[in-house]
């Protein structure tokens, strides 16, 4: 099947499932599209069962999706690109501390604690899964992923210094854990140079160093080099593919640069958003780069969340899976829970929160795509599948049950 049939099809379920869902059912976009997927890929399932053969067909067409490529190379420069581009700076910059410690000490204590609870519990459940492989799962189901987080931030009304955190928190994180997990390969002997290379702190140290500094430094770079383009002419059409070029074109040369493409695409954003929008735009420029990057937005949301939804096609679901992906879910919340509540406890001594803050942080901390991505992104071993399904409970659960109720949360605290 060409790629092109593929697009197409992926397209017409996103745009049917968008109408179903705003006609009769209601949910806030992202949810109302997986759980819309989700039925329709039980629904395949369950047909199967009584000799009717669309399993096959649609195991066929997902098979022709690479998720780990399609996300982390082609969505995701544009969507941290278009959720940066709506975060204030200065608000930003209130919240700097606070966002820094989440999005880094907060991801690797996370990290570590699921790493090490999930290496006993898989034990317990006779799931043979190493330490290592464990605290690559750490690391990847530590971060908030910031395409399901913002897309619910949209619906909520949140007061304007809790969304920055989350928000802010969100666009850094994700970076942040894929340094980790890049890390974490690594000294697994799956990552940068195959594992023939010794892995020493000071390794450690210069990767770290290289992926998300270097990612930041260059982000930052390529930011200021749009800004100056923009500044000097006045033509929306022009100035919206130099944000596409930014984006699409700085991505792909960080990634080939061995540096962070999400932290750069982030930071450029931030500029954009910030500086571009204020000193090298006209009001109608202004108006059309924000229609033009909030459709993007709506766009690729819509594919990604029925891609996940569609993806349960695909899984292996023993029961030793299904019981970890369930024990799992109130780990990996704990887990958020301390790796966030135990710096802003430090720091609500010299600074105001929001009340009910580490609450909000804990369950509004939704997991994603990125997740999925990274799971899919591990080597071929025997257990890349268990942690391939007991990531995906983790997420479903995450963007359905905490997505619907996060806007209580939000407005008992307002």
């Amino acid at each position: 099947m060409l790629i092109t049939d593929t697009l197409a099809i992926l397209i017409s379920l996103a745009a049917l499932f968008s109408y179903i869902n705003y006609r009769f059912i209601r949910l806030p976009t992202t949810i109302g599209l997986l759980v819309i997927a989700l039925l329709l890929s039980l629904s395949i399932i369950a047909l199967g069962k009584f000799g009717i053969p669309l399993e096959g067909y649609a195991k066929h067409l997902l098979a022709q999706i690479n998720f780990n490529e399609t996300l982390m190379q082609g969505m995701l420069s544009a969507l941290l690109f278009a959720g940066a581009l709506h975060v204030h700076l200065e608000e930003l910059n209130k919240q700097k501390w606070v966002v820094a410690i989440l999005a880094s000490v907060g991801v690797i204590a996370s990290t570590f604690m699921i790493g090490f609870a999930s290496y006993e519990i898989f034990t317990l459940l006779g799931l043979d899964i190493p330490l290592i492989y464990c605290l690559l799962f750490g690391s990847l189901i530590s971060p908030t992923d910031p395409i399901a987080v913002m897309g619910i931030l949209k619906t909520v009304g949140a007061p304007k210094s809790l969304e920055t955190k989350i928000a802010g928190e969100s666009l850094f994180n994700d970076g942040v854990a894929i340094v980790v997990f890049l890390v974490l390969l690594s000294i697994a002997g799956v990552g940068h140079g195959g594992g023939h290379s010794e892995v020493t702190v000071s390794s450690i140290a210069m990767l770290f160093a290289q992926e998300a500094i270097g990612g930041a430094v260059f982000g930052f770079i390529i930011g200021f080099i749009a800004f100056r383009m923009l500044a000097s002419i006045d033509n929306y059409q022009v100035e919206i593919l130099l944000t596409l070029s930014l984006v699409l074109g700085g991505y792909a040369l960080a990634s080939s640069l061995h540096i962070s493409g999400p932290i750069a695409v982030v930071v450029a954003g931030l500029l954009i958003g910030n500086k571009g929008r204020k000193f090298a735009m006209s009001e109608k420029t202004r108006l059309h780069l924000d229609n033009f990057w909030e459709l993007i937005d709506e766009i690729l949301n819509a594919i990604l969340f029925v891609l996940i939804g569609l993806e349960v096609l695909l899984l292996s679901f023993e029961i030793q899976y299904l019981w970890a992906g369930l024990i799992m879910i109130p780990v990996t919340l704990l887990a958020r829970f301390i790796s966030v509540g135990t710096p802003v406890a430090i720091m609500k001594l010299r600074t105001s929160f929001t009340p009910r803050i580490i609450r909000i942080l804990t369950w509004g901390g939704l997991r994603g795509g990125i997740s999925i991505a990274l799971v899919l992104s591990m080597p071929a071993s025997e257990y890349r599948e268990a942690l391939l399904v007991i990531t995906y409970i983790i997420v479903i659960f995450s963007i359905i049950v905490q997505g619907l109720t996060i806007e209580k949360l939000i407005k008992k605290a307002s």
